[in-house]
């Protein structure tokens, strides 16, 4: 009820009142927010996978297998702590779309926890985006709108919840306050609860790659905030800003294409990625990311997507280097999506060819490290 009247009796002035209480949405809040905090209660933790290495170095490797969540990849984490941080300012209402730009895996998530409380959900995505990400979005009942340049996805999305009266989550922005990085079984506050009686139980580095750069913040943030000596390195696809612009501290630094890597990099710097909080960082070539899924399944019968590869091939870098140095350790990097999503791009030959991407070089730099230690590139 809203109130206008802003006299009373002998000229004195009334307190102006405006309530806009509603019995009926705060109802609806409040079985929204329990059904996606249950979402949460329900779920066991990830796993944290052993890649073998060879036992006289002394250096554990440790995949985080985010693809063990309830829609198959690290971004279940980061829908639910979006969807809730919507839902408490009151911006996700009943019965209007959420709308997010994503490349896939996010809009995979939110599109089910959209259906969890049941709004309607959009993604706007690019139109390379793989077959399998969009088939499964639309099982979760959600609805792909393709632009044929990544770059437009922003203001398509913007321009969408205006259109529907809808909320556009945009994840580039938010997701690194979303995110509680004090704890609260957080990704990183599981990376160190499951090392907990591991030989080496704080690892020397954590591998993230960045999409949004949410998952990199929080890492990053706890390791700082509980004192720990662990570093950060963020590895970058090619096709992506983040690297260009953390190392000239351009915060306008951008991209002219869109990355082949589903999932990371970006065509420009996202609020979400907080460059002061990550030790360090490496460019890493398309090809050497396939390269290095494919080894990764050959080592211990897993397909991951892209990412994966990105983050997997920096941790046998920064691995080569303590053995240069003969240090001991643990190395943790993510396992961040199936394979199964992309058979048809990095499992597949003739997608590399019809790309110009020659893995070879970089398989048989593999094999060579995981024999000798050396890094060969």
């Amino acid at each position: 009820m809203e109130t206008s009247d802003n006299t009373v009796g002998g000229g004195a002035r009334a307190t102006v009142d405006v309530d806009r209480s509603d019995p009926e949405y705060r109802a609806w809040l409040k079985e929204a927010v329990r059904k996606v905090q249950a979402d949460a209660n329900r779920s066991a933790d990830t796993h944290l996978l052993r890649f073998p290495l060879p036992e006289a170095w002394g250096i554990d490797l440790y995949l985080k297998d985010e693809s063990t969540h309830p829609t198959g990849s690290l971004k279940h984490r980061l829908a639910r702590s979006l969807f809730l941080y919507g839902l408490c300012n009151g911006w996700i209402r009943p019965g209007k779309p959420v709308i997010e730009a994503s490349s896939g895996s996010t809009a995979v998530s939110e599109a089910y926890f959209a259906k969890l409380i049941g709004v309607p959900f959009i993604a706007v995505m690019p139109r390379t985006t793989s077959p399998e990400k969009c088939r499964l979005i639309e099982f979760h009942g959600g609805q792909c709108h393709f632009v044929d340049d990544s770059r437009t996805m922003y203001e398509q999305s913007a321009a969408l919840a205006a259109e529907t009266g809808g909320h556009y989550m945009d994840q580039f922005t938010y997701a690194e306050r979303a995110t509680d990085w004090r704890g609260n079984n957080n990704i990183a506050e599981s990376i160190y609860q499951q090392l907990r009686l591991e030989r080496y139980p704080e690892p020397a580095w954590i591998v993230a790659t960045a999409g949004t750069g949410g998952t990199s913040a929080t890492i990053a943030r706890y390791v700082h905030y509980l004192q720990h000596d662990t570093r950060i390195c963020v590895p970058d696809p090619e096709n992506s800003c983040f690297f260009d612009g953390w190392t000239h501290h351009d915060p306008d630094a951008t991209s002219d294409r869109g990355s082949r890597i589903e999932g990371i990099g970006r065509p420009r710097m996202e609020p979400s990625f907080v460059p002061g909080a990550i030790d360090r960082m490496m460019k890493v070539p398309d090809a050497a990311s396939v390269a290095a899924v494919r080894a990764l399944e050959r080592a211990i019968g897993r397909k991951a997507g892209g990412s994966t590869g990105t983050g997997l091939w920096s941790a046998f870098k920064l691995i080569a280097e303590m053995v240069e140095r003969g240090e001991q350790g643990s190395v943790v990097t993510l396992l961040c999506d199936p394979g199964d999503r992309y058979l048809d791009k990095y499992y597949s030959d003739s997608w590399l060819e019809e790309q110009g991407l020659d893995i070879a070089p970089y398989a048989a730099a593999i094999d060579a490290f995981l024999a000798t230690g050396t890094w060969p590139c």
